[in-house]
């Protein structure tokens, strides 16, 4: 016998009856009215993703922001006439000087009555242009030439920028960041780190940053870069220090911090800052073959712009050991040429004359592998060494020459505004021709120089190792491995002796256009 069906309880029925009938309810009200009848219940919550959160620079930026300022600066225009007419002459004679009824002067004045003017007009507007607001005479007008970005160093009112910012101004007046403008004066200035120092005389407390520890900033840190780009005014860029130790041509102390923060013009002067609100650098120059941002800014080490601000402070200038010399790198085959074991120090290639390196004794060809017992890494350090020493100290710098090192005591001078370049003389007699000689093993074509120091290199042979290497007709080749050399033959000795001591390269010393240089050739190829 079949078993019958469970029979469903009473409350279970009435229970599905009641849902069906409140569901066709529902509907019957939506058919009805064609609006939905409120229904209670929950609904699902939104998708929430629990991720790590970006660095928010918001809080540095309210604290740095009152101490970063735009830089505007003002050149004297002098006026090309004072006898306001336009600067003309008629054969030494202005236009006062010419008779009252001479065409030009009656086409003059009348030209000046059709724009509402009356002879003398322009001298009375130039003159009052001339003098400022408390009527004292002025040498000149000013115009707007520059406009760049600066932060305040001291609660006193001293400021920090470029030196190409302010360089050939007359005035310079900071924008603060809540727009009220302040004059300043220029404390000093040093266009070889191209840093400058305002002050800004104000009975009042500026709010001011302070330097980094920049020798701790990693590559991959975050930074901030605030300025004034293209005249816009306190604006805020971030990225991250792109790389250290950076040499972009710009001076014999280059070495740069590069960030990829958004910098562009204008912001020249402004600060970079670590996420504490230290400045870990002075936005200074970018790369951008557009002229706009790209990514790669350079700004100024906070360490470098530390002690030249110091010195701008004290005396306005900066005082900087001198060595007189003309240094290069040293190559692995100038290494290899010279008997040293690391391609590493600074090779002279010219001791200035009457400077302490050539007083001293330092000649051309030695290689600076140290100073002070403190190891030389390249012409860039050496530069920066000598520099941070005060003119008048002795020290001792190391050399290497012909094969072994020797220590050579010298007393340093004070490194000259401008180096006088050397002069030729062209009163001279030009020599006759003299007879070519080749030097095969490396493609060059000589004669005698006219001077009778070295040989002048009248042509180099194609894809040759002297023309991979730079060397050029019109080079004269001054010495081989140290040694003057006077005719093709005296070279040839040099290379033989060179390779029986198991050299692989020769070190040529050339000169071209009073600019001295060595270069490493491959013996091998001979």
């Amino acid at each position: 016998m079949s078993q019958s069906p469970k029979a469903k309880s009473p409350r279970k029925l009435a229970k599905g009856f009641l849902t069906t009938t409140a569901i066709a309810g529902v509907a019957a009200a939506m058919l009805a009215t064609g609006l939905p009848a409120p229904v209670n219940g929950a609904f699902a919550d939104a998708v929430r993703v629990e991720a790590p959160q970006a660095p928010s620079f918001a809080d540095v930026v309210e604290a740095v922001s009152p101490a970063v300022v735009s830089v505007r600066v003002q050149a004297e225009v002098k006026p090309v006439s004072n006898d306001g007419n336009f600067g003309f002459n008629f054969n030494g004679r202005g236009f006062d000087d010419l008779p009252d009824d001479h065409p030009m002067k009656r086409f003059f004045d009348e030209f000046r009555r059709g724009f509402g003017g009356e002879p003398g007009d322009r001298d009375r507007r130039a003159e009052r242009d001339r003098r400022g607001h408390d009527g004292k005479r002025r040498p000149g007008r000013v115009r707007p030439v520059s406009q760049g970005s600066g932060f305040f160093i001291s609660e006193d009112g001293l400021l920090v920028t470029n030196n190409h910012v302010i360089e050939n101004g007359a005035s310079f007046t900071v924008i603060m960041d809540d727009g009220s403008e302040l004059d300043a004066k220029l404390i000093g200035r040093d266009s070889r780190t191209d840093l400058a120092v305002l002050k800004v005389e104000e009975d009042r407390e500026f709010t001011y940053v302070d330097f980094a520890d920049d020798s701790k900033i990693r590559v991959g840190d975050w930074v901030v870069a605030v300025g004034n780009p293209f005249g816009l005014g306190g604006t805020v860029t971030a990225g991250i220090v792109s790389a250290r130790g950076r040499d972009i041509g710009a001076g014999p102390y280059d070495d740069f911090i590069q960030v990829d923060a958004a910098v562009n013009r204008g912001n020249s002067g402004g600060p970079t800052f670590n996420l504490t609100g230290e400045v870990i650098g002075i936005n200074t120059a970018i790369f951008s073959p557009s002229g706009g941002n790209v990514g790669i800014a350079f700004a100024i080490p906070a360490s470098t712009a530390r002690t030249v601000i110091d010195d701008l402070i004290k005396s306005g200038s900066v005082e900087r050991g001198w060595l007189g010399v003309q240094i290069q790198p040293v190559t692995a085959d100038i290494a290899e040429s010279l008997g040293l074991a690391e391609a590493q120090g600074a090779l002279v290639t010219d001791p200035q004359d009457d400077a302490p390196a050539a007083k001293a004794g330092i000649e051309a060809g030695d290689v600076v592998t140290a100073v002070d017992g403190d190891a030389v890494e390249d012409p860039r350090d050496l530069a920066k060494k000598i520099a941070a020493m005060d003119p008048g100290k002795s020290v001792e710098i190391t050399v290497w020459r012909n094969g072994k090192s020797e220590t050579i005591e010298v007393e340093l001078g004070e490194l000259p505004t401008e180096t006088a370049s050397r002069s030729t003389d062209d009163d001279e007699t030009p020599s006759a021709p003299q007879a070519e000689d080749t030097l095969d093993s490396f493609g060059l074509t000589v004669i005698p120089a006219d001077d009778g120091d070295g040989l002048l290199i009248t042509a180099v042979a194609p894809d040759s190792a002297a023309e991979e290497r730079g060397l050029r007709a019109g080079d004269v080749i001054r010495a081989v491995n140290n040694q003057n050399v006077a005719d093709a033959a005296d070279v040839v000795a040099i290379i033989d002796e060179a390779a029986k001591d198991g050299r692989k390269a020769a070190l040529f010393q050339v000169e071209n256009e009073n600019r001295s240089r060595f270069i490493a050739l491959p013996i091998d190829q001979g």
